[in-house]
């Protein structure tokens, strides 16, 4: 094995990436490296490079030059001395949420809890995130990475690499559906059913087994689509076009839902949220995936009157996504309808251009090196 790799580095805010040769960097005791074969190319990366410095200063990217790049999948080529469990030659996806794996939450298993919680090849979410980017410096822009062995998921041999670098966006929606008790008999609503986020929460309640799915968007191509899927259990309507609370009241044998999945954009309006909270029935769950900026101003007394509950939703557990993939490797979890756009290391400005004029949450924009 050469004993240097391409990857490609972001130098400055707003610039193009670089093509360049680092070092193969070496796995430590309990770690692994990946040879990778795909990354996702999140539609959210233009913004989280150009603006969330300014957006979010508490959420720090990593010190530049760096080399990004979220959701990866690929090979195990090497182990350090104290792995197990863990074979050279295993297909993987790589959770990229490193935590300090010391304090109170992270002794719990409550990774994304921890003060620490850093995305490799993406952002922090707190100040001590560059020493999680000092020990892991590698995203899945690179031809190798290193990974703690706790954050590999094995990959049935069903799942392309393609279908497990797109495990970030499903995981996120997989995760809020188990937080909200969501199983057979279950009805939901997704506010962006069409998006990334939403139509990722869409496949997973289906293999969940929820009874009924209602979603909106804005695109009301894109919405048919999703219908589409499973035009049985999905009932889609354009975003504006109904008012929300009666049209799933008179889809659901009169009913309110038992959750709702909020997967709208940063730049959403707070009223879209509102509209989606007042699908609920009463003791219903509302669950925060989709990180919308502007504030909305909840009627607390209607929140306790009708006992709802709001939470809020971050990423994964390694164990979730490893459920995750093994559902998707029996079929139940049907990612088929992906629609794969694959770059090569050296055409990532290209892709980082195409990724508006995406179809919707269908497309799946993958970088291969």
């Amino acid at each position: 094995m050469s004993t240097t790799m391409r990857v490609a580095r972001l130098h400055e805010i707003s610039e193009p990436m670089v093509v360049e040769h680092l070092p193969v960097p070496e796995p430590r005791p309990t770690d692994v490296l990946v040879q990778v074969k795909a990354c996702n190319l999140v539609p959210n990366l233009r913004n989280v490079l150009a603006s969330y410095h300014q957006w979010f200063p508490q959420l720090p990217l990593p010190n530049l030059p760096a080399v990004f790049g979220l959701d990866t999948t690929g090979v195990v080529t090497a182990v350090g001395s104290h792995v197990t469990d863990v074979t050279v030659g295993e297909r993987v996806y790589v959770n990229p949420g490193l935590s300090c794996g010391a304090c109170r939450a992270c002794r719990r298993g409550e990774d994304q809890n921890c003060d620490s919680y850093t995305f490799m090849g993406y952002f922090a979410f707190g100040p001590d995130g560059q020493r999680r980017f000092d020990a892991y410096p590698y995203g899945g822009f690179s031809e190798y990475l290193t990974a703690p062995q706790r954050n590999l998921v094995k990959l049935p041999d069903t799942v392309s690499f393609e279908q497990g670098a797109r495990f970030g966006y499903l995981g996120t929606g997989f995760s809020a559906l188990r937080r909200a008790g969501v199983g057979p008999g279950s009805t939901i609503f997704i506010d962006g059913i069409s998006g990334t986020l939403g139509l990722g929460t869409a496949l997973s309640a289906l293999a969940m087994g929820a009874t009924r799915i209602f979603g909106t968007g804005r695109n009301a191509d894109l919405l048919e689509d999703v219908r589409k899927i499973a035009p049985d259990r999905i009932h889609v309507v354009a975003a504006g076009t109904a008012d929300l609370r009666t049209w799933t009241r008179e889809h659901n044998h009169g009913d309110g839902v038992d959750v709702v999945i909020d997967a709208l954009a940063p730049e959403a309006p707070a009223e879209a949220y509102l509209q989606a909270l007042s699908t609920l029935r009463r003791g219903g769950i509302a669950v925060d995936i989709g990180g919308m900026m502007e504030r909305p101003a909840i009627d607390m007394i209607s929140v306790m009157c009708q006992q709802l509950s709001i939470l809020g939703s971050l990423w994964f557990s390694t164990a979730e996504a490893q459920d995750m993939a093994d559902l998707a490797g029996t079929g139940q979890l049907d990612l088929s309808v992906l629609e794969h756009h694959t770059f090569t290391l050296e055409k990532i400005n290209e892709a980082l251009e195409n990724l508006p004029t995406r179809h919707g949450g269908f497309s799946n924009f993958i970088l291969t090196p």
